[in-house]
């Protein structure tokens, strides 16, 4: 298994070569990230894409109707989305749902206590600033699990979830223990065909 670190890693450098792919090798990637998401993160996916289904409207309807471009409909020119707009609008919903296949893969492979261990070994950095990190892998951890009950709890809607967020908590002292994993061989050749393929998308 990769360290988490760099599997978080490889999910930002696919993120950012996103933004970059030109849209055939969008397609290229959607499809194959889709059916991979399908055989390993069904249920993430599913749950991920039903709670940014909003987002993905409104970013569809915010690029087809302030685009300038060839109006879709010329005989109603003040209500007519942009052909243009909607081209766009596409683009940047299929770069989103790219982003979010891969990241429902990412949240099947890691449970709570890799991820937090992940995000704890890339801010190593942090130290060096005189940033405590174990202090923010403490607030990580407690916002991660109020957060994830919050929204899976499904017996109110979004903003009683929100709402529950929001409120102060009663926090227990503890220790929370994450696992150790040692970074190897295969860490490094895996980000380094990572930060390849990134770089060259951006050629």
């Amino acid at each position: 298994m990769l360290h988490p670190a760099a599997q978080i890693l490889l999910w930002i450098f696919l993120t950012l070569a996103l933004q970059l792919a030109q849209p055939l090798l969008l397609a290229g990637l959607g499809v194959g990230l889709f059916f991979a998401a399908l055989l390993m993160a069904a249920d993430k996916l599913r749950q991920l894409l039903r709670r940014t289904r909003w987002i993905m409207l409104s970013l569809l309807v915010i690029y087809a109707w302030t685009t300038p471009g060839i109006l879709l409909i010329e005989s109603l020119p003040a209500l007519s989305p942009t052909t243009d707009g909607i081209q766009d609008g596409a683009l940047q919903l299929g770069r989103l749902f790219c982003a979010l296949a891969a990241l429902a893969i990412l949240l099947t492979r890691l449970d709570t206590a890799q991820l937090i261990s992940g995000l704890y070994g890339l801010c190593r950095p942090l130290g060096f600033f005189g940033l405590a990190r174990d202090r923010l892998a403490v607030r990580l951890a407690l916002t991660l699990h109020y957060a994830e009950s919050a929204m899976l709890n499904r017996d109110s809607g979004w903003r009683a979830s929100l709402e529950r967020m929001l409120e102060p908590v009663e926090v227990a002292p503890g220790v929370i223990e994450l696992p150790h994993f040692d970074v190897g061989a295969r860490d490094a050749i895996a980000l380094s065909v990572g930060l390849t393929l990134l770089v060259w998308v951006s050629l």
